[in-house]
C-alpha cells in the first residue's frame, strides 16, 4: 500500500521544510527551564543525537525569551518558542532569534496583540503554529458542538484573523487527549485548509499508554495521508518521544532510520533466550555509527522452526534458532550455523558488510 500524502503549502522552519513533498519531520520539546541554558542545551543535543529535527522550548518569561539567543548558536536544529498568555513573550522570542512561534488560540486571542505578533513574524520571516488544545480551546461556548468541531472551528477562526492580516506562513495542530477526538479533528481540518498539519496527542498519561495512544492516532492519520510533522507527547525523557516517533514513521514506510528488527514473541518451543539476543542487538545498533543507523535493512531474529526459517529467509539478514543452534540467512539463502553466544556479533558483522 502506498500512502498518498495530502497536498499542502510548504513552510520553512529554520533549515527544515514542513509540508509539500518533504518528509514528515520529528519534533520534541525540551523539558528544562529554558532560562537554564546549560541544561537546555544539553537536553537539545541529546535530542539531536536521537533524531529530533525541530525543538520547541517553553517561553514563560523574559529570561526564557532571552535565553533563546544564547542557546541557538550551540544547537543544530530549528528552535520553536512556545507562547501562552503573555503575547509580548512572542515578540521577545522573535527578537532573540526563534525560528517559529507557537500560539495557543485559547489564551492569546486579542486581535491587536495578534497583529503585533504577525508584524514581528513578517519582519523576521518566520512562521507561526496555531496550536489548539482540547484543554484550553476557546470558542465555542455551545455545548452542542463536539470536541472535534470545537478544535477545528477554533483553528479556522484564528486562521481567518491571520489571513486578514495578510499572513499565511502557518502550521496547524489540533490536539486532544482523546484518540478519536484527535483523529476526527484533524480529518475535518484536512478538508478545510491546505496548511501543513502538526500531529500529536496531548496529556497522554503513563509512558506506555502515551506511546500507544499516539501510535494509534498519528498512525491512523498518516495512513490517510494527513500529517506533515509529528510530536509524541510522553511523560518521560524527551528522547523517548523521538524513539517512538521514528518507530511510527518507519513502521508506515514514510521514513527510514536504519535496520529494522523483526523478532518472534517467543513461546514454549523457543530453546534460547531470544529476548536477550534481541535487546542486545537493538542496543548495539542504537549505539552504532550513523552510517549503520541509516542502512535500510530488515533483520529477523526468530526462536523456533514454526515460522522462523520462513521469516528469516525473507529478511535481508536473519537467524532462526532450533534446539541447539541457529541457522543464519542472508538474502534468502542459508549461510551457516550460529550459536546463541556468537549470534549478535555475527549479525552485526554481516550488517556492516
Amino acid at each position: 500500500m502506498e500512502i498518498k500524502r495530502r497536498k499542502t503549502k510548504t513552510i520553512k522552519v529554520g533549515n527544515v521544510y514542513i509540508g509539500g513533498n518533504y518528509p514528515v519531520s520529528i519534533q520534541s520539546m525540551a523539558k528544562t527551564k529554558t532560562a537554564d541554558v546549560e541544561n537546555t542545551v544539553r537536553q537539545i543535543k541529546e535530542l539531536e543525537n536521537a533524531g529530533c529535527e525541530i525543538i520547541r522550548v517553553a517561553v514563560k518569561d523574559s529570561l526564557d525569551a532571552r535565553a533563546i539567543k544564547k542557546i541557538k548558536p550551540r544547537i543544530n536544529i530549528p528552535m520553536v518558542a512556545d507562547i501562552h498568555f503573555n503575547w509580548r513573550m512572542a515578540l521577545e522570542a522573535i527578537d532573540n532569534g526563534a525560528d517559529k512561534i507557537r500560539l495557543n488560540p485559547g489564551n492569546i486571542y486579542k486581535k491587536d496583540e495578534i497583529r503585533e505578533i504577525v508584524s514581528a513574524s513578517k519582519l523576521a520571516r518566520i512562521p507561526l503554529r496555531i496550536g489548539v488544545n482540547s484543554g484550553s480551546v476557546k470558542s465555542l461556548n455551545s455545548k452542542k458542538l463536539s470536541m472535534p468541531d470545537k478544535l477545528a472551528n477554533s483553528a479556522l477562526d484564528y486562521i481567518k484573523i491571520l489571513e486578514k492580516f495578510k499572513f499565511s506562513d502557518l502550521v496547524v495542530s489540533l490536539k486532544a487527549s482523546n484518540v478519536t477526538d484527535t483523529i476526527e479533528a484533524y480529518r475535518k481540518m484536512a478538508e478545510l485548509c491546505d496548511y501543513p498539519l502538526h500531529l500529536g496527542i496531548t496529556a497522554t498519561g503513563l509512558p506506555l499508554q502515551g506511546a500507544i495512544k499516539s501510535g494509534i492516532a498519528i498512525g491512523a492519520l498518516l495512513l490517510e495521508g494527513i500529517g506533515d510533522t509529528i510530536r509524541i507527547s510522553l511523560t518521560d525523557k524527551p528522547t523517548e518521544e523521538v524513539r517512538v516517533a521514528k518507530a511510527i514513521l518507519q513502521a508506515l514506510g514514510l521514513r527510514n532510520f536504519g535496520p529494522e528488527i523483526i523478532s518472534c514473541p517467543t513461546c514454549g518451543r523457543c530453546a534460547v533466550d531470544l529476548i536477550k539476543i534481541v535487546n542486545t542487538l537493538g542496543n548495539k545498533l542504537q549505539a552504532s555509527s550513523s552510517q549503520l543507523q541509516t542502512k535500510p535493512l530488515k533483520i529477523a531474529v526468530m526462536g523456533c522452526v514454526v515460522n522462523g526459517p520462513g521469516e528469516a529467509s525473507e529478511a535481508d539478514i536473519g537467524v532462526a534458532f532450533g534446539e541447539k543452534c541457529g541457522l543464519l540467512f542472508k538474502k534468502g539463502k542459508s549461510v551457516r550455523k550460529v550459536t546463541f553466544t556468537n549470534c549478535t556479533d555475527i549479525l552485526l558483522k554481516e550488517i556492516k558488510g
